[in-house]
């Protein structure tokens, strides 16, 4: 399974929650989105072999409002 943040790859053996695998590449697990073959998941699906997996960093801010 393959892996995507900011421009870098990862290859990660299948088997583990998508959040294990986004801890397990140094990535706090609370600010990313997580896409696996470009649909929008939540981090306790257990990936496969044939997935790909992109994450998208959360940004927050603004005036309050």
């Amino acid at each position: 399974m393959k892996i995507t943040f900011r421009g870098k790859n990862w290859e990660m053996k299948s088997g583990m929650t998508a959040r294990d695998a986004i801890k397990k590449i140094g990535v706090d697990p609370e600010s990313v989105l997580v896409l696996v073959n470009d649909k929008l998941v939540t981090d306790d699906l257990v990936l496969k072999d044939t997935d790909t997996v992109k994450l998208i960093a959360v940004v927050s801010g603004g005036d309050g409002f």
